[in-house]
C-alpha cells in the first residue's frame, strides 16, 4: 500500500506558478528562484497546510478537485508569497548549488535538541480556531531563532490549518553530554480586534552528541489551547468590575 499527500503536487504547482509571476513583474524583494529556494518555499507551505491522502492511484482524480478550490488556493498562495519572502530573505548557505552539495554537517559536540512545538488559537465566544492571529516564540523576550526557514518566527495561523502553529527550534550548545537544563519560552500571540494574550511554559532537555537535522515528529510539545477575547468584551467587563 502506497499512500501519497495530493497537497504536494497541488502546493509545488501553485508555488512554482508563483515564482514566476513575481519573477515576471521583477519584485525588488525576489532575490532568487533557483530550485533549491522554490523546495524551501514548498517545504514551508506544506509543514503549514492540511495534508490530502490517497492510496496508490485511488483518488488521485480528486486532485483536480483541491487545485480548483478557492479557499485552498487562497491559503496556498498567501502562505506561498509569505515563504518566498522569507526564504529569499534568510537564503540557506549555497542555496544555488545542488541539493546533495548544500548539506552543511553537524558539529559532533554536545547540543539542546528542541522537539516541534505546536498549538491552536481559539476564538473566545465561539471557540472556532481563531485566523488572522500571528504567534511569536520568545525566550528571553526575544525571537526564537528557527531551526531553518521553513519554520517561521513568528507565524500567522490559517483557515487551511485550522489556526494551529508550529515551531521547531534551532538546537543549542551545551557543556556536556546528558547535562540537563530548564528552557523557559513564551507565546506572544495578536489578532486585530483582540486583546493581545501571552503564555509562558518551560521545557526541560537533556544535551546529546549530536544535533538532530531531521524533524521527528513523534517528539513534539502540544501546547494547550489558547483563547483570544474580543477588546470590546474585555473592556466590558472591566466597567462591569468597577461599578
Amino acid at each position: 500500500m502506497n499512500i501519497h499527500n495530493l497537497m504536494e503536487e497541488v502546493v509545488t504547482y501553485r508555488i512554482n506558478k508563483l515564482y514566476d509571476q513575481v519573477k515576471e513583474v521583477k519584485t525588488s524583494w525576489l532575490t532568487c528562484d533557483c530550485d533549491n529556494c522554490r523546495m524551501d518555499t514548498i517545504s514551508y507551505v506544506l509543514n503549514r497546510i492540511a495534508p490530502r491522502y490517497v492510496v496508490s492511484g485511488r483518488g488521485v482524480t480528486h486532485a483536480r478537485d483541491v487545485m480548483e478550490d478557492p479557499q485552498v488556493r487562497a491559503d496556498i498562495d498567501s502562505l506561498g508569497l509569505e515563504g518566498i519572502r522569507i526564504v529569499s530573505g534568510t537564503k540557506r548557505p549555497f542555496h544555488s548549488s545542488p541539493r546533495k552539495e548544500c548539506v552543511v554537517l553537524a558539529n559532533a559536540e554536545p547540543v539542546f535538541n528542541f522537539p516541534t512545538i505546536q498549538g491552536t488559537v481559539l476564538e473566545g465566544n465561539t471557540f472556532e480556531p481563531l485566523v488572522g492571529a500571528t504567534v511569536v516564540l520568545k525566550a528571553d523576550g526575544k525571537p526564537v531563532v528557527m531551526a531553518d526557514v521553513t519554520w517561521a518566527n513568528p507565524i500567522n495561523t490559517y483557515n487551511s490549518t485550522k489556526a494551529t502553529y508550529s515551531f521547531w527550534p534551532k538546537a543549542v550548545s551545551a557543556k556536556k553530554e546528558n547535562e540537563t537544563k530548564k528552557f523557559n519560552f513564551t507565546l506572544d500571540i495578536t489578532c486585530p480586534g483582540y486583546d493581545p494574550i501571552t503564555y509562558s511554559f518551560d521545557l526541560n532537555l537533556v544535551s546529546e552528541t549530536v544535533i538532530k537535522g531531521e524533524l521527528d515528529t513523534t517528539v513534539s510539545l502540544k501546547i494547550m489551547d489558547l483563547v483570544m477575547f474580543r477588546s470590546e468584551i474585555i473592556n466590558n467587563m472591566d466597567r462591569m468590575i468597577k461599578e
